[in-house]
């Protein structure tokens, strides 16, 4: 088979979507549409990928900053034809037209949902038919908005009409054309100079190349996706809504297959780049986003959401919580209604309990904090025992301060810590305090003010009020 280079288009502007953003850069199941695109195009031929921007070229550029493919720049939105034109100069090599040596897959940047294994079997058929063109098409109950496949009595492919450019017959047809293609580097660029803007756009059409390869005799094949749901151009926002559904499924059954439990699988959001190990379950309500990597054996309840999350082994996340930039290590249990802001760290065997809110704080092994806290820019020691409505003072108004506390220290309910301040290992701070000094090891902190009680002087009180109402 001759080398692969693939052409992806993502220049277009998406004015169906009724969006200030590039139709491309819109999130499908937490990523940009076009990185799917470009995930296959680099998996198909990495090293020879050429991306076509041009709507919010910049913003697509940065998205795209960190893949090994060239990027192509179509300042004019002449269609497709042209569009794929503009790639020409990234294959010409040393002799001018090294493009001709290499056969090209041509994909679309809007369509997230088709698959390497269904491309990999459209090359397939190219080759085995000896074809310059070949397109992938499906058959959908819905083609309104589709380019129509046109056949000859005996099957052949004839042509490519646009919807808009259709007759009412043609717009009957079933099988439309899914913008994916291979075409041979020798037939495409010449065939792309040739072509005329006859159409109701006046735009470069490319699948007018499909003409162009017939009336030269050459031949055209068409292979009819298994799954016709991988044809699905992303044009409105309810097409982007019937993607993120497949997609998010797509996810959640490569999970389940790896020995994840979803109790309630539809109810349950989870971002492509998201790993779970074996027998970890999850409860209905769950939102994991980003690259959230949970692992073997945890459980995570009802109503929660982690974004961008490391998860060890056997964690509890209990209802409610959120969690952000954070890492759980193995056996640490959280919730519920708990916040863990970026930078934070549960340790093995910790426990964050009812309405706490960690940020940038270390919590050490087999720590707990579990009522009522917030706890911000703390670096904290094993086994510490933080009491009910403890807070950390972090802010000065200007800048913000760290608290460290040490292994073994008892902190009681309703303690103020104001930064920056060192407890030792092994002290203890009384119920109440405001700590603003440094505490040594082993010592008892009290800073609070000392308790007074006068018997009798709320009834004298009461008394010289009702006097005083007469």
């Amino acid at each position: 088979m001759k080398k692969l280079a693939v052409i992806v288009l993502a220049a277009g502007e998406g004015t169906r979507m009724r969006s200030k953003l590039a139709k491309v850069l819109h999130s499908v199941c937490g990523r940009p549409m076009a990185s799917y695109a470009a995930d296959l195009a680099e998996a198909l031929a990495r090293g020879r990928v050429a991306v076509v921007v041009g709507h919010q070229a910049e913003k697509v550029k940065d998205m795209l900053a960190d893949r090994k493919v060239e990027l192509v720049v179509q300042a004019r939105q002449l269609g497709t034809g042209h569009a794929v034109t503009q790639a020409q100069s990234v294959f010409q090599g040393r002799g001018g037209n090294a493009w001709s040596g290499l056969r090209f897959v041509i994909l679309s940047g809007d369509t997230p949902l088709l698959t390497e294994a269904t491309v990999r079997a459209l090359l397939a058929a190219h080759e085995r038919e000896h074809a310059t063109v070949s397109l992938l098409t499906a058959h959908l109950d819905r083609p309104v908005g589709y380019g129509r496949i046109v056949r000859g009595r005996d099957g052949s492919v004839w042509k490519i009409i646009e919807d808009k450019d259709a007759t009412p017959a043609e717009r009957r047809l079933t099988e439309v054309n899914a913008s994916t293609y291979v075409v041979e580097g020798a037939f495409l660029f010449p065939a792309l100079a040739a072509l005329k803007p006859a159409n109701a756009q006046k735009e470069y059409y490319l699948t007018d190349i499909v003409e162009a390869a017939i009336r030269q005799g050459k031949k055209v094949t068409a292979h009819i996706a298994a799954n016709p749901v991988e044809a699905l151009g992303i044009n409105t926002r309810a097409e982007l809504a019937e993607a993120e559904r497949v997609l998010r499924g797509r996810v959640r059954q490569r999970l389940m297959e790896a020995g994840v439990t979803f109790l309630a699988p539809e109810t349950s959001f989870v971002d492509a780049g998201v790993k779970i190990g074996r027998d970890s379950v999850i409860h209905p309500h769950v939102t994991l986003e980003s690259r959230t990597a949970i692992g073997e054996d945890c459980v995570i309840r009802s109503h929660s959401r982690l974004v961008e999350c490391a998860l060890g082994d056997g964690v509890t996340v209990l209802d409610g919580c959120v969690i952000e930039g954070s890492r759980l290590e193995d056996g640490c249990r959280v919730g519920p209604f708990a916040h863990l802001r970026p930078g934070t760290i549960v340790g093995r065997n910790a426990r964050v309990g009812n309405f706490v809110e960690l940020k940038k704080t270390d919590l050490g092994e087999g720590s707990k904090a579990n009522h009522l806290s917030y706890l911000g820019d703390t670096r904290i020691g094993k086994r510490v025992n933080v009491g009910a409505g403890t807070i950390t003072c972090n802010y000065d108004g200007v800048n913000k301060h760290q608290t460290v506390i040490g292994d073994d220290v008892f902190i009681g309910s309703d303690v103020s810590l104001v930064a920056p301040v060192t407890v030792g290992r092994g002290a203890m701070i009384g119920a109440g305090s405001v700590v603003t000094q440094d505490v040594a090891a082993d010592a008892l902190a009290i800073g609070r003010a000392r308790q007074v009680v006068k018997p009798g002087w709320v009834k004298g009180w009461r008394d010289k009020m009702k006097k005083g109402k007469r």
